[in-house]
């Protein structure tokens, strides 16, 4: 019996290394397949779209950068645009009020075409200018209860057409300019506010709000009694 324990541990021992030659050699076979054993390391992947797809996402997202990137610009550009627009706009207010200025203190015999021309500019930039300045102007002016005539709080400086005639249009051109300078001088309009002039800051712009739906109504009536006084004459 002493004999036969070392042929039978020498017959396992042999098994054993047998079987470790026999499982090195089934791993290198199916690692020269290209892969792990079977039941090893993640799944393969067999989706032959996920790489289009992917490349899709990523074309995708390059493409709404640059559309945003584009909206910015047009944005940016239509900001400069009414930038330009509203300097041009409070410049030939000036100028055309200097011009039916000079044209008063000359004393020169009022010409209703020209008048009609110069108030029908006056109207069309007064308008452009409360848009931009004044966007919810016409919608707070709906909610406003009807006042009388005499209770209107711009009725002072304003003149309907009925009233207009050769003699009193004269007088109606004086208080248009005499609004415009009250207007493109109002310091809402030209110096920068602070904290501590909030509340002045904040009547300025309303005084120069009025001064603009004055403007507007003004003018309108001088373009329209200036147009029926050239028909008259």
């Amino acid at each position: 019996m002493r004999y036969h324990k070392p042929h039978l541990l020498k017959n396992l021992v042999g098994r054993i290394a047998a079987a470790g030659c026999l499982l090195i050699v089934a791993a290198s076979a199916a690692l020269a397949q290209g892969g792990p054993p079977a039941g090893a390391g993640p799944p393969a992947n067999n989706n032959p779209n996920l790489e289009s797809r992917a490349r899709e996402i990523r074309e995708g997202a390059l493409r709404s950068a640059e559309l945003d990137a584009a909206v910015e610009k047009r944005n940016q550009q239509r900001l400069e645009a009414v930038v330009v627009q509203v300097k041009e706009d409070f410049t030939r207010l000036q100028i055309v009020r200097n011009e039916i200025a000079h044209n008063l203190v000359a004393r020169k015999p009022l010409d209703y075409h020209l008048i009609s021309d110069q108030t029908a500019e006056i109207n069309k930039r007064a308008n452009r200018l409360k848009i931009y300045m004044m966007p919810r102007a016409p919608e707070d002016k709906e909610k406003e209860p009807k006042n009388p005539p005499d209770q209107h709080p711009t009725q002072a400086a304003r003149v309907g057409p009925p009233q207009l005639n050769n003699e009193n249009m004269t007088g109606a051109l004086v208080r248009l300019c005499k609004l415009i300078d009250s207007f493109v001088e109002n310091p809402a309009l030209k110096n920068e506010v602070n904290a501590q002039q909030l509340d002045k800051a904040k009547a300025d712009k309303a005084r120069a709000d009025r001064d603009l739906l004055s403007i507007v109504e003004l003018s309108n009536d001088l373009q329209k009694s200036a147009d029926r006084l050239n028909k008259t004459h």
